[in-house]
């Protein structure tokens, strides 16, 4: 079986909402629209069936972008791959009820991603869990991507990221922070991205497949908490306690990969899970590291929220805790790593109470297009404009619902 029908059968058979999506776009839709013209005129059946089938072909055209498309940056030197086959199909742009202005920003935005990133898929800082960031960008804007806008932006991303993996260990520095980010970025182009396209053109020659490289990741991960006393991870693979805010990064990249369809211990997930758990007061605050330190901080109440909620513990009562603490200084914006507690605030809110997430949400598209600039980049932020852009864009990309970790 060639690449591209793996990549269909991953994820058909492994995402399986995404697999629903498809099949309410291309099925679910027309019969719905079929009942509606028989009970309204079955005198006009055969004038309204021609409607329906001209009405369905449109939906079509308009849901998978052109393969010409020529304005993501880097079209130009890339070695030319196949047209659009099998895999193509699957991808469809969310959109509707997407509200004008976030459509506008995160064009804007990605587009100076885009033009950002260098042949080899990385950006000024160097830093790859940057990369990773902006890859989900990329991925979150819903364009097909084997063949939409940031197709090249895309490969050149997951490509960098696969080559500055340790062969031998799997880790892809140079903190966990960064491996944590990376893997997340991976797992959501696992079974979208054509593993053939990736490579194509690359002088190099292939190299691993984005599965294999996750599985590194995930390897990676595993080892480092055995040496973990806490059951977390902190900015070396090799620390023996943890915080928070890495084990963060970390357990949604193992999140992400086990929602993927890639092997992950239960126990590592759990153990992880539980790390939060002790460090989650009654009030909803959430302590950094060690045995205190349960300061006010929303980002690290988030970052619990949210892994509480892809870690199926909304049972718990420390998931409870920390959604009410969130929801009721739903008002607070951050001044110490603003972009990076709106990354996770978003995410955490919309989880975990969507009518919240809501509320919040239109005051961030507010706060976000100010201080967005001509160029499309985002103001602020102590890692550079494409971290901050990066990390903006995808605080509202839950309005496009299309990464699988987004899936409610």
């Amino acid at each position: 079986m060639n690449n591209r029908a793996l990549n269909l059968n991953r994820l058909i058979s492994q995402r399986g909402y995404s697999g629903l999506s498809l099949f309410t776009l291309l099925v679910a839709l027309p019969v719905l629209f079929l009942t509606f013209a028989f009970a309204s005129a079955a005198s006009a059946q055969d004038e309204d069936a021609a409607a329906q089938d001209e009405g369905a072909a449109a939906q079509e055209n308009d849901a998978v972008p052109s393969a010409d498309s020529d304005s993501g940056a880097g079209n130009q030197d890339e070695t030319e791959v196949p047209g659009p086959g099998s895999v193509r199909q699957l991808f469809v742009r969310e959109g509707s009820g997407v509200p004008n202005e976030v459509r506008e920003i995160y064009d804007r935005g990605a587009m100076y991603l885009a033009e950002s990133q260098n042949e080899e898929g990385g950006f000024t800082n160097g830093q790859n869990g940057i990369v990773g960031l902006a890859l989900m960008a990329f991925l979150s804007t819903g364009e097909d991507p084997n063949f939409g806008r940031y197709a090249i932006n895309i490969r050149r991303a997951c490509r960098y990221l696969i080559l500055r993996q340790a062969e031998s260990t799997g880790y892809i520095g140079d903190s966990m922070y960064d491996h944590g980010f990376a893997m997340l970025a991976l797992s959501e182009a696992y079974g979208a991205v054509d593993d053939e396209l990736v490579w194509a053109g690359y002088d190099g020659g292939r190299k691993r497949t984005i599965g294999e490289a996750l599985e590194l990741c995930v390897r990676l991960a595993q080892t480092a908490q055995t040496k973990n006393s806490d059951g977390g991870w902190r900015y070396s693979p090799n620390d023996a306690t943890a915080d928070t805010s890495v084990s963060g990064a970390v357990l949604m990249g193992l999140l992400a990969a086990r929602n993927a369809g890639i092997a992950v211990p239960d126990s590592v997930i759990d153990r992880a899970l539980e790390y939060f758990k002790s460090m989650t007061s009654e009030g909803g605050t959430v302590a950094y590291a060690g045995l205190g330190g349960l300061g006010d901080s929303m980002a690290r109440s988030s970052i619990a929220c949210l892994v509480y909620c892809i870690g199926k513990r909304k049972d718990w009562e420390e998931f409870e805790s920390v959604r009410g603490y969130l929801v009721d200084n739903i008002e607070r914006q951050e001044s110490g790593w603003e972009y990076y507690f709106r990354y996770y605030m978003a995410q955490a809110l919309f989880q975990a109470d969507y009518e919240a997430w809501e509320q919040w949400n239109s005051t961030v598209i507010d706060l976000i297009r100010d201080r967005q600039n001509e160029d499309g980049s985002v103001s602020g932020g102590s890692h550079g404009p494409v971290y901050s852009t990066s990390m903006s864009l995808l605080a509202l990309a839950l309005n496009y619902k299309f990464l699988p970790i987004y899936e409610r």
